[in-house]
């Protein structure tokens, strides 16, 4: 019995070690208007041999933090995962944020040799809020007017390969039509802040700010994945955007999680995190 034990202690010891994973904070990637923007890496213990995958955190573009990252269990299969901040809507209006999430994309191609992650190509995730800003991302890139001129390393690409938004908004011209009473409050104030006024009251903006309409038909890879009782951000608004990408024949892919709401674990599970690893791993592989 005591031999068993000493193997199983051997065997949790060498498996802590294959999944040992380095965490830097407060990185800060860019500075403006004495705002200074950070970001946080994640990263596996061989990190000479990860992809980069940038995360986006979620709170009605008002709120939240870097802090906030629920795809750790990323790390153990080998992704170098950036947590990064961008202004909230109480210090600057979309496309702000946009501008500062690309400027993140650029430092860390930058700095990928100094890290040892590999950036040329790069995926993206993010969660509500955040899964609304990586579609912008990623259905943006060349897009000048979304492009910014936040940070230094202007000669590098913000483009990014691959996008997993997990229920996030994608067409913000139909997003309080398909509300329910409960998601109406909390998004008019959230769309107040983050356009200046109503979808209605900003079309253009509201256009501008929506995913939907920024397809162009050479666009990454899509993993949407969404809980289909969600009663804060409508699903509706993951089927837009997956119908647009059918409408255009781009790679596409959508996870429904019944019974499922507005986040929880069940999004974030070892069956949810193994499908993106997989995701990530068919189209970030150079």
């Amino acid at each position: 019995m005591k031999k068993l034990l000493a193997i199983a202690s051997v065997l949790a010891l060498l498996m802590t070690e294959s999944h040992a994973q380095k965490t830097i904070k407060d990185i800060e990637f860019a500075k403006i208007d004495g705002h200074s923007l950070k970001l946080d890496l994640h990263l596996p213990k061989d990190a000479k041999n990860s992809q980069l995958v940038v995360w986006v955190h979620g709170g009605a573009w008002r709120a939240g933090a870097k802090d906030r990252m629920p795809i750790k269990d990323l790390v153990p299969y080998g992704y170098a995962v950036a947590s990064v901040d961008y202004r909230l809507t109480p210090v600057a209006k979309f496309p702000a944020n946009v501008h500062d999430i690309k400027a993140a994309v650029r430092w860390l191609r930058a700095h990928a040799k100094k890290y040892g992650f590999k950036a040329q190509k790069v995926g993206i995730a993010g969660a509500s809020a955040g899964g609304h800003l990586v579609n912008s991302v990623g259905t943006s890139n060349g897009h000048k007017e979304l492009e910014g001129e936040v940070g230094e390393h202007r000669e590098q690409s913000s483009r990014v390969d691959a996008i997993v938004s997990f229920y996030g908004a994608a067409n913000l011209t139909t997003i309080l039509h398909q509300s329910t009473p409960h998601g109406l409050s909390v998004r008019v104030p959230a769309l107040k802040l983050l356009l200046g006024d109503t979808p209605d009251a900003e079309p253009e903006l509201a256009k501008l700010a929506s995913p939907v309409f920024q397809l162009e038909g050479d666009e990454p890879p899509l993993f949407l994945i969404h809980g289909d009782q969600d009663h804060q951000m409508p699903i509706n608004q993951s089927i837009e955007l997956f119908g647009k990408y059918q409408e255009l024949k781009l790679p596409v892919q959508m996870e429904f999680i019944y019974g499922g709401g507005h986040g929880g674990r069940q999004f974030y599970d070892a069956k949810r995190i193994g499908q993106v690893a997989q995701f990530f791993r068919k189209h970030l592989a150079d």
